[in-house]
């Protein structure tokens, strides 16, 4: 063997070792479990994030004082992770002081801090392509009968530099937002009985969508790639391609029950939903139900519920094939986290923080 070839070999091999001994990135502290998005008291301003790992029955508390020293002071309204970073909405009970904390994700370490003006009242947030987010924010608000004094916008959030980048106006009380496609689809609670369409090419609203006899906050998309929603008493799915309403659904045959926390399974084909209402029958005492119905039923009859309990939240863990379920004593103690079967059978419960009311799974 010549030199040349000797000194080629030992290259190979050196290289070869090296990549050998080098370390794999070494894991954090938040890079598996469910994070618990806890609401609080909204003028106790005590909202908090709970770390509740799948294999034991223990969480973590107040996860972002943990790591930050500081707390997130304000009602947790939302949280996603994008590129690596999380968004956690801070919905404060003192106008102008509403945020938005991005954080690193794995570490729940703070990076940088939006402020009103720039976020006024947020509600949803999502990722658009690549490092952007879209936040749904009610802006600054009345009070009474018109609390909704102005309309609402979409934040757009370059999470390259951390910045806010532009208002998309929407309507009245601007609340959850999905993605089909290259347009997001946006609620509203605020009256005006629409859906906003948004181009997120140019990060321009283009279009409406009628909502009906009433407002269409909750969103979400199902295996076929439908919208579904909740108008009054309706269930409403969206053909996102041709905007239109293909179907209405009435829910059950109560008057008095409206549905509402609109989740749904891994495989996006069954949804579930919760009904709260005070019994007129029990001394009007408040009782809940939780029911679930598949996205080609033509009928949701909401007579035979999976749990009879009351529930703030609802979410599915695709790694675990479990529904979690955010339950409230009261808002001045702490709440419950209570994981199903899909068929309604309880796993186990798990003490977390005031209003368990979403969650993140990682």
């Amino acid at each position: 063997m010549n030199a040349l070839k000797q000194l080629f070999y030992a290259a190979i091999i050196t290289l070869a070792l090296a990549s050998c001994g080098k370390n794999p990135e070494p894991s954090q502290p938040y890079d598996d479990g469910v994070l618990v998005i806890n609401v609080g008291n909204f003028l106790d301003n005590n909202g908090s994030l709970s770390l509740l790992k799948r294999d034991t029955k223990t969480a973590d508390l107040d996860v972002f004082t943990k790591e930050n020293a500081r707390p997130l002071t304000g009602g947790i309204s939302g949280y996603a992770e994008i590129d690596g970073k999380g968004i956690i909405l801070v919905d404060n009970a003192t106008a102008g002081l509403d945020k938005v904390e991005i954080v690193n994700a794995r570490t729940l370490k703070s990076v940088a801090t939006l402020t009103a003006p720039d976020i006024e009242n947020p509600r949803a947030v999502v990722g658009v392509g690549t490092s952007k987010a879209y936040v749904s924010c009610w802006g600054a608000t009345g009070s009474g009968a018109n609390f909704f004094a102005n309309s609402g916008y979409v934040a757009v959030i370059d999470l390259i530099t951390n910045k806010l980048i532009k208002k998309i106006a929407v309507q009245k009380g601007a609340e959850g937002i999905v993605i089909v496609g290259n347009q997001a689809f946006v609620g509203g609670t605020g009256g005006d009985r629409l859906i906003n369409v948004i181009d997120m090419a140019r990060d321009e609203a283009t279009a409406t969508i009628a909502a009906g006899a009433g407002d269409a906050g909750e969103l979400r998309v199902d295996a076929n790639n439908k919208i579904w929603t909740f108008v009054g008493r309706e269930a409403v799915r969206i053909d996102p391609a041709s905007r239109t309403i293909e179907a209405r659904i009435r829910v059950g045959t109560s008057t008095t029950k409206s549905p509402g926390n609109l989740t749904m399974s891994a495989d996006r084909k069954t949804m579930f939903f919760t009904h709260t209402f005070f019994d007129a029958a029990d001394n009007f005492k408040q009782k809940g139900e939780m029911y679930s119905f598949n996205v080609a039923d033509p009928v949701i009859a909401a007579n035979a519920p999976v749990v009879s309990r009351v529930f703030t939240g609802l979410g599915f863990d695709p790694e675990s094939n479990l529904l979690y379920a955010g339950f409230t004593p009261s808002f001045k103690q702490a709440g419950f986290v209570f994981r199903y079967q899909s068929n309604g059978q309880l796993v186990d419960s798990v003490k977390v923080e005031i209003a368990p009311s979403g969650f993140w799974f990682k």
